[in-house]
Parts: structure tokens; C-alpha cells; sequence
């Protein structure tokens, strides 16, 4: 467990709180409306943006971000975010700031979408697949189909050169269809894509889950068929399109740290800021018992690093003994804290632990070759130069065919690295 002091550099935000203009089956933040009875509109002040923008500039790294989500966070109006750049502008001398916007896509018209591209937003939008996919959960308040009217917003976003990535949640129904929702948003030019496997528990009956939820075994067969299908796409031994997980679980097979949490050994990284200015440990956990603080009151950076938080990172580091003898730990870690507790036949064991293991045997060859292929590109990269005494210049050093690979897989050089050269 660290006790190395967290630094600030993202924070999530929920302006709207758990507001919306949909009524998808499976959201788990609409029922967060029952923590702020004293209103049924949630919105966040200019007291509490300005305080929260402040903070994070003043306290945070040189390169902080700020994701803006819900509900749906573009309930609050464009004027809302031209405030909130226009703060991150008057507090952030000399900082790189990033914004990440997650949507639903129904309000976005041409004046948001000149903005979000003029700002750099990166835009999540949250699309299922093909219609048939995407409408089976994801519906209008009435009850009607929102498919079309999102693929309008998709193309609209990517003819103004904003920068989308897919959020596709992967539920009982869309976890059968890996190719057609690959290649969908293929079509599309969605090229970046995340996918989200549901888990929540039934809330008649918290010993199962709901029955929207991705069945497990069914979750690791989906993520070994995109990831052949990512693969069939590479050219030049490059990726033409980004899936999050495995963008992630490379980084691990690297050596290096993931930009997902949910592969971190530890989490709380980040905190959450409702509309009303709560703190909290982080989205899947906006309830009573894991409430920090409030952003009008107390100081971001010390709710990151308060002792409630630590033990809020320190659960996801206590594994289940399955776990702890696990072949894979060093790439899944457990996953998710809350895949963890919607677990109904074990709630220290996660939910997906089979359909990881399913990815990792089918995944590991090939994710452990291109791994051992960067890393001997930074070898090549970093090769200590000899002295060429006679020309008094220096020379990178020759690997020979037969020598040692440099990027520690005990290979020789032609066998590994170079039996492409």
C-alpha cells in the first residue's frame, strides 16, 4: 500500500447531477437523485464551478483534466462550459488542461460542436451500436427510439473535426454482437472505442444481478473476438482503431502504469464533485458512507489525500486468495472495486473474474509480442554509443543476430525483435 502523497490531476464532474433527458434501463446515477431531495432539478452554481475550477488549477499538476459527465452534463447549457474555459483560462497560468465530455449527443448542434472542437474537448459519446443494440436499452423518456437521432450527432461531431470516442455498454444483449458493434462504429469513423460491461445488482433482489447485466463468461468471449478483430485491422504493425482496455492492459504488459483505474493495483485517484459541490471517492461510489467533503468548504487536494480515501484505494488492493495465485493479477488487478461487490456469489471475488481469465489465455501470446516489440524499440532507441576513436564521433551500438534480444524476453535477437529486420 503507498503512502506516497496523490497529486491532483483529474477530477469528474457532474454539473447536472444525476439529471437526464433519457431513461436508459441500466443507468446506475439516475436513483442518485434520492441524495438531494431538496430539489428535483440539480445544477451546479457559478459559486461552485468557479471554487471547483480554482482549486483544481491552483492545487493540481501542470497538466490537470477535467471530465464533465451526469446524467447528462450538457443539460447545463453551452454558456456553462464557455464559463468554465474561460475560468480554467483566468486560474491556469502555465497549465495544460484537458476537457473530456460525456454525452448522450441529443443537444449537441453546430454551436456546440464549433466550441468543443475550437476547445479540444474530447467528446464520449455514449451509442450501443447498431439500432437494434443501441435501442434495446437506451430510450427516450417516452419510450421511443434515440438511435438515429445519436448517429445524426456522431456524424455532425466528426464532420466539425472534434475528436469522439465510442462508450458502448456492453449488457445482456450487446455482448452478443461483437463484430457488428466493431465494425458499426468502424463505419462511422468511431475509431476509438470503450466498452463498458454493465454489472448491477438487481435491486428486488441484491443476491443476483440485474438481469441487464453482462453475463460474465459471455463478456470474455466478446473481448477475444474484438481483440482478433483489432488486430485484423493493424497495417504497418500499427493499430488503425483504440480499444481502451487493451490500450490499457498493454501498458501493463510494458511495464508501465495504465491510464484506466480499473487495472491499477490501487484506486482513488481521482475524485468526484456533484453539482452541489459534494465530494466524493468516485463515480460508482456516490453514496452517503464514501462522501469526502465539499469543494466550498474543504481543499480538493487534501480530500484526495484524506484518510478516507486512502481506504477507499487500499480496498481494491485486499484480493480474494483466487487472486492472490492468479497468473493474470499483474494485468487485471482485480479489476473494479464495484465488479467486486455486485458479485452475488462471492463479494470479494469480481463479478468478471472468469471472463478475464478467458481474455488473457486467448489475448496474452500476442499482447506479451508486441509488448516485448516496444520495448525493444526503446532499447534500440536508448542503445548505450560506443566511441569511434579514429572518426571521434559516436556510433549505436551493432546487436548481432545471434545476441541476447534487448528487451529481456532471454530470445536471441533474430528469434524475437529482429526477425523482422
Amino acid at each position: 500500500m503507498s503512502l506516497e502523497r496523490k497529486k491532483l490531476g483529474s477530477v469528474l464532474i457532474k454539473p447536472a447531477g444525476p439529471d437526464c433527458n433519457m431513461a436508459c434501463a441500466y443507468c446506475f446515477y439516475l436513483e442518485k437523485s434520492e441524495l438531494f431531495p431538496e430539489s428535483r432539478t440539480h445544477r451546479m452554481s457559478d459559486e461552485v464551478l468557479e471554487e471547483t475550477v480554482k482549486q483544481v488549477m491552483t492545487q493540481g499538476q501542470k497538466q490537470v483534466s477535467f471530465s464533465w459527465q451526469g446524467g447528462e452534463p450538457t443539460l447545463m447549457g453551452l454558456s456553462f462550459y464557455e464559463k468554465a474555459v474561460r475560468l480554467q483560462q483566468k486560474y491556469g497560468h502555465g497549465h495544460l488542461v484537458g476537457n473530456g465530455l460525456q454525452t448522450n449527443g441529443l443537444l449537441i448542434d453546430v454551436q456546440w460542436a464549433k466550441f468543443l472542437r475550437r476547445y479540444s474537448f474530447l467528446v464520449g459519446l455514449s451509442l450501443d451500436g447498431p439500432e437494434h443494440i443501441h435501442d434495446r436499452y437506451r430510450l427516450l423518456r417516452n419510450g421511443k427510439s434515440s438511435w438515429s437521432r445519436v448517429v445524426d450527432k456522431a456524424r455532425l461531431l466528426l464532420d466539425s473535426g472534434v475528436e469522439v470516442n465510442a462508450l458502448v455498454v456492453l449488457n445482456d444483449h450487446s455482448v452478443l454482437f461483437p463484430e457488428e458493434i466493431y465494425e458499426f462504429h468502424k463505419s462511422l469513423g468511431l475509431n476509438y472505442m470503450q466498452f463498458i460491461p454493465c454489472v448491477e445488482l438487481d435491486p428486488d433482489d441484491p443476491d443476483q444481478v440485474a438481469s441487464f447485466s453482462v453475463p460474465s463468461e459471455k463478456y470474455g468471449e466478446f473481448l477475444s473476438k474484438v481483440f482478433d478483430l483489432w488486430l485484423a485491422d493493424f497495417k504497418d504493425e500499427m493499430p488503425t482503431t483504440s480499444v481502451r482496455f487493451f490500450d490499457s492492459v498493454l501498458f501493463s504488459y510494458a511495464g508501465l502504469i495504465p491510464p484506466e483505474c480499473t487495472v491499477l493495483e490501487e484506486c482513488g485517484v481521482y475524485v468526484v464533485i456533484e453539482h452541489n459541490g459534494d465530494v466524493y471517492s468516485c463515480d460508482f461510489f456516490v453514496e452517503p458512507g464514501w462522501k469526502l467533503g465539499n469543494v466550498m468548504e474543504d481543499s480538493l487536494a487534501a480530500l484526495l489525500n484524506s484518510e478516507r480515501q486512502d481506504e477507499f484505494g487500499w480496498m481494491k488492493a485486499v484480493l480474494h486468495p483466487e487472486c492472490q495465485e492468479c497468473q493474470w493479477l499483474r494485468y487485471c488487478r482485480a479489476g473494479c472495486t464495484k465488479e467486486r461487490l455486485h458479485n452475488p456469489r462471492d463479494r470479494t471475488l469480481n463479478y468478471l473474474c472468469p471472463s478475464y481469465k478467458m481474455f488473457f489465455q486467448h489475448a496474452d501470446k500476442r499482447l506479451s509480442q508486441m509488448a516485448d516489440e516496444w520495448k525493444c524499440q526503446q532499447m534500440l532507441v536508448d542503445t548505450p554509443r560506443i566511441m569511434n576513436l579514429e572518426q571521434g564521433v559516436q556510433a549505436p551500438q551493432k546487436i548481432g543476430r545471434n545476441d541476447p534480444c534487448p528487451c529481456g524476453s532471454g530470445k536471441k535477437y533474430k528469434k524475437c525483435c529482429g526477425r523482422a529486420t
